[in-house]
């Protein structure tokens, strides 16, 4: 391929020829760093003629940052408790800002769910392991899990897909999406501690944020709190309170999925409602299924009777003629 100034593609790339199907007129497609590829001079009218050498490709808008400077990367750590704790997560984040080129070499080329040790990116970090859960290129696109390629692609997304939220029904669109490697782009990298240190990291291990509210599914208190089926789930419902005009207020969520006393005999009463329903009807079946038996016999009746008029009249009309 071609190569304009600080690398754009020059004028005999397939870039510069690419047409958009769904347009008549040629797009200028954008280069990596998203500004054009070419300046904003108007494009030649036509293409040079054959034996005839091209012309200087236009210096591009955005260029390629030099590869000497080491990129400056904001990592997001975000704790995540073991699976055998029972207890909510500690619910802290953190943004650490890594500027060594040497720390950094170790998570390129890494994917998304892959598991980073900890000693890599410091030493106070020793012991950690950290797991990569996402992040954003410098132009803000965000990640996405499956796309095996450290560059920005286009994709159309519909509904249920990640990095999109449908507007209308049965919409679908083409974005642009971050592959899930890690490369030197990235401007933020989501990582999530998946095993504990020795050394607390300050403001993210060290503290733990209380939460504001508590579960309301009678199962999920249960599990909080390990009850059993005979404890009584209202007793540990978790309850907020505080100050309003002078007066010290309580409030409690509304327990979802509690079996009750009520619910208990309601249940029954819906199930006696059908049962009893069912039986009304096959009653009431046999009960049509015996009335259309007595009509039909009585038409048959009604049909022989009428035959054995007819035979008479018959035979007595002919002993007349005789």
């Amino acid at each position: 391929m071609a190569q304009g100034h600080h690398g754009a593609p020059g004028p005999g790339s397939i870039l510069n020829h690419w047409r958009d199907p769904r347009r008549r007129t040629s797009v200028q497609p954008k280069d990596y760093y998203g500004g054009n590829t070419t300046s904003s001079a108007p494009a030649a009218s036509a293409a040079p003629a054959l034996g005839t050498a091209p012309a200087p490709a236009p210096v591009a808008t955005k260029t390629r940052p030099p590869t000497n400077t080491p990129p400056t990367n904001s990592f997001s750590l975000t704790p995540a408790p073991p699976a055998q704790h029972r207890v909510p997560a500690t619910g802290n984040q953190k943004d650490i800002d890594i500027d060594d080129e040497r720390k950094l070499r170790a998570l390129y080329d890494m994917r998304i769910s892959q598991e980073v040790d900890g000693s890599a990116l410091g030493e106070e970090f020793a012991g950690y392991l950290f797991r990569i859960s996402g992040g954003n290129d410098k132009q803000g696109f965000p990640m996405k899990q499956g796309v095996l390629t450290n560059t920005r692609v286009r994709l159309l997304l519909s509904k249920g897909l990640s990095c999109y939220r449908q507007r209308k029904r049965g919409e679908r669109k083409r974005k642009s999406v971050r592959g899930c490697i890690v490369g030197a782009d990235l401007a933020v990298l989501n990582l999530v501690v998946t095993k504990k240190g020795d050394a607390e990291i300050e403001g993210l291990t060290d503290s733990q944020v209380p939460r504001r509210l508590g579960p309301k599914r009678a199962s999920k208190i249960r599990k909080l709190f390990d009850l059993s089926k005979e404890d009584d789930v209202r007793k540990y419902v978790v309850c907020r309170k505080f100050e309003k005009n002078g007066k010290e207020v309580s409030k409690s969520p509304k327990i979802q999925r509690l079996v009750t006393p009520i619910m208990v005999q309601r249940k029954r009463a819906r199930k006696a409602a059908k049962t009893t329903a069912v039986a009304k009807a096959q009653a009431e079946l046999a009960e049509y299924k015996q009335l259309m038996a007595k009509r039909i016999a009585e038409q048959k009746e009604a049909r022989r009777s009428a035959i054995s008029k007819r035979r008479s009249s018959r035979k007595a009309s002919k002993k007349a003629e005789e």
